[in-house]
């Protein structure tokens, strides 16, 4: 046990006394006292099962005699730094087994030799969808984890107010795609496996914490209200505030506001004195749908919030004083378009940035009482290009 406990302590590294250049297979069979979790501090919690991708200390005799282990059909990782005659800490397999046992096989020079031990995989994980506003019909995307669709008891979607999905088009351990149905309304999404039930961290057609959907709420009174459109292409919900026009390559190199921008200042479009939202900012994400319909390949989306008092000024935009969000879908790839429309979510502590992508600081409460959209800058070069973006509903949610 001292030299297990050593490894553990040391942050998984080896001991010196029983590292890889003096480690044999020994001959016999192992002995399995019993499974318990890894924490000296926690060797009287035996257990039974655990989880994928969880450590295990197995506690025995002779468990030097063991080559392999395998969970169910998948063969673990075995460190031999971490095996001595009587205990052995190993890695549960990340993969979710195809044929089920709930047992643990140890293989030796010569058999192998099985142990009840069950492992768990987690219920579904359901993340974000593709686009939160989408139609009754389209074909959306779920991002999550352990969607297991089981032969014998197959993977279900249901919307808010238990509408079941009744078209699943394909199931992945990371993404579903399904079709809306029809008359899905606001909510939470359930997704059940064999393995257990979740909803979704997020609310479909979320109208939480809204800001601007130019339906119901404008920009009126900036300098720039931005320019509206609700047709070519479609909107996602009504109108939508519109961004086209050509770019330069080289950030900071044109200032191109009247074509790429809008500015709510709280004060002069009459809203309540304060933040726009009440959400902690720690916990806040500002959410909004997104169709770039021609190719985007230059500049940030810069998301700038500034107090309620700030009028009559545009200074701000490229004042380093002022920490921003900043968008650049397109820097992995070299340019960016969207196959309709999609849901950006950008966490408001990660508003800490300035005009040029430098590193800001996170502004306090209380400077959260106008916001300004505008594409420009960004601190990295892209190419000339003439896009077409769409920004509609946007809104600022607590994550779930």
């Amino acid at each position: 046990m001292a030299g297990a406990a050593c490894c553990f302590a040391l942050g998984m590294t080896s001991c010196d006394d029983e590292n890889d250049s003096k480690w044999k297979i020994a001959d016999g069979s192992p002995e399995v006292h019993y499974v318990r979790l890894p924490d000296p501090a926690t060797s009287d919690s035996l257990i039974v099962s655990a989880y994928m991708d969880n450590t295990i200390c197995i506690v025995g005799q002779n468990l030097h005699s063991i080559k392999e282990i395998w969970f169910n059909d998948q063969k673990a990782i075995l460190n031999t730094s971490f095996i001595t005659d009587k205990t052995l800490f190993v890695n549960i397999p990340k993969n979710i087994p195809e044929k089920v046992t709930h047992k643990m096989y140890m293989v030796t020079k010569t058999d192998t030799i099985d142990y009840d031990f069950k492992v768990l995989v987690p219920g579904p994980v359901v993340s974000s969808i593709s686009c939160e506003y989408a139609h009754d019909g389209d074909i959306v995307t779920l991002f999550g984890d352990y969607f297991i669709d089981d032969e014998n008891e197959p993977l279900t979607i249901s919307m808010a107010g238990n509408i079941p999905v009744t078209e699943i088009i394909s199931v992945e351990k990371t993404q579903t795609k399904f079709r809306v149905p029809h008359e899905s309304q606001k909510g939470y999404i359930t997704v059940s496996s064999i393995y257990g039930q979740s909803r979704s961290k997020f609310q479909f057609r979320d109208d939480r914490g809204m800001i601007l959907d130019w339906d119901n709420t404008n920009a009126d009174g900036g300098w720039r209200a931005g320019k509206i459109s609700n047709s070519d292409p479609e909107g996602i919900s009504g109108n939508y505030v519109c961004f086209k026009g050509a770019l330069s390559g080289e950030a900071g190199s044109s200032w191109s506001e009247d074509e790429f921008s809008f500015n709510l200042w709280g004060t002069a479009n009459g809203r309540p004195e304060g933040d726009l939202f009440d959400t902690d900012l720690n916990n806040a994400i500002l959410k909004f749908e997104v169709y770039v319909v021609e190719a985007w390949s230059a500049n940030a989306l810069q998301m700038i919030f500034t107090p309620w008092s700030l009028t009559g000024t545009n200074s701000y935009i490229a004042d380093s004083n002022f920490p921003r969000g900043l968008w650049r879908p397109w820097e992995s790839t070299g340019s960016y378009t969207t196959d309709g429309w999609i849901t950006v979510s950008i966490p408001i502590k990660e508003f800490k940035y300035t005009h040029e992508g430098g590193s800001s600081e996170m502004a306090p409460a209380g400077n959260y009482g106008g916001l300004t959209f505008f594409v420009y800058h960004g601190g990295i070069n892209g190419t000339d290009c003439n896009p077409h973006i769409c920004i509609d509903n946007i809104r600022v949610v607590p994550a779930e």
